[in-house]
C-alpha cells in the first residue's frame, strides 16, 4: 500500500461542482456525486458521536463494493475513529475474530451479507458485541437501518479535531490475521495525498479506475486520495478482463491500479477482444501487491504503451519505493527508488550487506506502526538497529534501485541451496498457455525440499501430461536445474487473494502431505 497524509474536512482540496460524480460503480452505473458522498459522510458522522462513539473508538465495516463503502470511511475519517475493512470472504468466525481483536464499536453491513450477519453473535461474546449494528439497505433483527439513523441528522461537517485512521488487517494466510495500527495524525497536520498519486499526476480532471475489493488497503485508500483531488472513482463490482476494457472506454479513464495477476488475465483474451476497446483516455496506470514477471509488464508496456508505472509498498507503511515505466524498461525487475524511508538489507544476523547481495528488506524513515494486541510481532519486525520489515527479500544495486527477490517464508532450502520461487513463477507466466502459477518446497527425505509446481491454464482443457512435459522443458531452458520443479500439477483455480496475493499455504498442506503428489 502507498501511505497516505490526511486533511480533514471537505472531500476535496479544490472547489468543484456538487453534482459531479464522486463514485461510479460498474457495470451498475450505480452514481453518488460529491455533494451526495458529503451529505452522507456528514450525517453518519453525526450519528455515531451521538450514539457514544468517540475519537480514537474503532468502527468495522463489512461490505462489497457498493455506493455506501466511501461514505462510511469518510465518516470514521472525520469522526476521529479507527475503521477496520473486513474481508467479505471471511467465515462468520474469522470476521468475529477481527470486530473483538479490533474492539469496535460499531460494525456496518448491507443486505448483501446478511448471511454472515445473521451469524456474528455466535462468535462473540456479550461484551465483544458492538453496541451499534447497521444495515445499509435491509431489516434485521438487532441490526439498525441506516436511512432510519441518519434520518433528520445534521447535513453539516462535524466539529474538528483529530482526524480518524485506517486499521488494517493483514491476510492472515500465516496465522490469524493482525492488525496493523498507526497512531492518529495529530489535529491540523494532516493532508490527503499521496507521494505515489503526486508521481502518477491525478488531479480533479482526472477519472480513477479501482478494479479491485475496497475492503483491501490500497483500492480504499486511493479511491480516497482521489476523491480528496477532487477526481472521479470507478470502482468495479468485481475483477473481469473484459469488463475492465469496457470500462475504460466507457468511463474515460485516465489512472488505474491493477495486481499482476489482472495483467496475465487481460493479455490472455483474444487478440480480436483486445483490439475491440479504445484505451486511449489513459495516462498512466500503477501495478503493485504482488511481483510482476517481467515478460508480462513488457507485454503490457508493448500494448497500452510506457505508461505502466510500479511501486512497492506494504500496508504497514514500512517504506515505499517508486519506478516509471521508462526507467524500468532501462532496469527491468526493479521497483524503483524510495519515496518514503531508506532501505536496508540485511543478513540473517542483522548485518547490512553492500549493493547486489540479496538479504531481507528492511527500511528506516518510513510511517510508524504496531501490530495491535500483538507487542511480540511488533517487536520482532525491527532490526537492532530500529529499521522495519514486512519479511521481503531482495537487494539494491549500485545506484539505489531496489529488487525484490521474494518472501522470506516462501524460501524452499533443496540440498542446502537457497531456493526463491519468485523467479520459476515468472518464467511459468510467461509461457502463453499459464494464466498462474505457484511455487513451492515439499518435504523430500534427501533433499529436505524439493521443488513443486502447480499451475492454472488458460485453457483448462490442455491439463494433461504433454502440456506439463512442455512446460518443465520451457523452464528448462531458461533456469538453472535445481530452480526446476522436479513434478509439475494443474489447478483449475489458484488461492489469490482479490487483491492478487497468492495464498500458498492451502496447496502446500494438499501437495506436502503425500509423496503422492510430487
Amino acid at each position: 500500500m502507498s501511505m497516505v497524509r490526511f486533511q480533514q474536512g471537505p472531500l476535496t482540496r479544490r472547489p468543484h461542482p456538487a453534482d459531479k460524480p464522486a463514485v461510479v460503480i460498474h457495470p451498475t452505473g450505480t452514481t453518488v456525486s460529491f455533494g451526495e458522498l458529503d451529505i452522507r459522510a456528514n450525517q453518519l458522522a453525526h450519528f455515531l458521536r451521538q450514539s457514544g462513539v468517540v475519537p480514537g473508538d474503532t468502527i468495522a465495516l463489512l461490505m462489497e463494493n457498493n455506493e455506501h463503502v466511501h461514505a462510511v470511511m469518510w465518516a470514521a475519517r472525520r469522526s476521529g475513529l479507527y475503521y477496520t475493512l473486513v474481508n467479505i470472504h471471511l467465515t462468520a468466525g474469522e470476521i468475529g475474530y477481527i470486530v473483538a481483536d479490533s474492539g469496535a464499536k460499531a460494525i456496518i453491513s448491507s443486505a448483501a451479507l446478511r448471511h454472515l450477519c445473521e451469524q456474528l453473535p455466535a462468535y462473540l461474546s456479550p461484551s465483544e458485541l458492538p453496541a451499534i449494528a447497521l444495515l445499509a439497505d435491509d431489516d434485521l433483527l438487532g441490526w439498525r437501518r441506516y436511512p432510519d439513523c441518519v434520518a433528520g441528522v445534521r447535513t453539516e461537517a462535524v466539529d474538528g479535531g483529530v482526524d480518524g485512521q485506517l486499521l488494517q488487517y493483514s491476510a492472515g494466510s500465516t496465522g490469524r490475521p493482525k492488525g496493523i495500527r498507526r497512531p492518529l495524525p495529530p489535529p491540523g497536520h494532516a493532508t490527503m495525498t499521496t507521494p505515489v498519486f503526486e508521481a502518477l499526476g491525478v488531479d480533479a480532471e482526472s477519472v480513477y479506475l479501482s478494479p479491485a475489493p475496497l475492503y483491501h488497503t490500497a483500492p480504499a485508500m486511493w479511491t480516497m486520495c482521489a476523491q480528496a483531488a477532487g477526481a472521479t472513482t470507478v470502482v468495479m463490482q468485481r475483477f473481469d478482463p473484459v469488463e475492465v476494457l469496457e470500462c475504460i472506454e466507457r468511463h474515460g479513464v485516465t489512472h488505474a491500479q491493477f495486481v499482476p495477476t489482472m495483467f496475465v488475465r487481460m493479455l490472455r483474451l483474444p487478440q480480436p477482444v483486445r483490439d475491440q476497446f479504445d484505451l486511449s483516455t489513459l495516462r498512466r496506470v500503477v501495478h503493485a501487491s504482488a511481483p510482476c514477471p517481467p515478460d508480462i509488464k513488457r507485454q503490457m508496456i508493448q500494448w497500452w504503451g510506457p505508461i505502466i508505472d510500479e511501486y512497492y509498498g506494504s500496508s504497514e507503511g514500512a517504506g515505499i519505493s517508486f519506478i516509471r515505466a521508462e526507467e524500468w524498461l532501462r532496469r527491468p525487475g526493479s521497483v524503483g527508488k524510495p519515496l518514503v524511508g531508506q532501505p536496508h538489507i540485511l543478513d540473517t544476523h542483522g548485518r547490512e550487506l553492500p549493493p547486489g547481495q540479496v538479504g531481507e528488506i528492511h527500511f528506516d524513515g518510513g510511517y510508524p506502526f504496531e501490530y495491535l494486541n500483538d507487542p511480540a510481532k511488533t517487536a520482532a519486525s525491527r532490526s537492532p538497529q530500529g529499521w522495519a520489515t514486512v519479511g521481503d527479500v531482495g537487494f539494491v544495486d549500485e545506484e539505489g534501485y531496489l529488487y525484490l527477490t521474494d518472501r522470506k517464508n516462501h524460501m524452499i532450502i533443496s540440498g542446502g541451496v537457497n531456493i526463491y520461487p519468485q523467479e520459476t513463477e515468472n518464467a511459468l507466466l510467461s509461457h502463453p498457455l499459464v494464466v498462474d502459477a505457484a511455487v513451492f518446497g515439499i518435504p523430500d527425505e534427501d533433499l529436505g525440499q524439493t521443488v513443486m509446481a502447480v499451475v492454472e491454464l488458460a485453457d483448462a482443457s490442455r491439463a494433461d501430461e504433454g502440456t506439463a512435459r512442455e512446460l518443465l522443458i520451457w523452464l528448462g531452458e531458461r533456469l538453472a536445474r535445481h530452480k526446476c520443479p522436479r513434478r509439475l500439477v494443474f489447478e483449475e483455480r489458484l488461492p489469490r487473494t482479490d487483491a492478487g496475493k497468492l495464498n500458498k499455504q492451502p496447496l502446500v498442506a494438499k501437495y506436502g502431505a503425500s509423496s503422492q503428489a510430487v
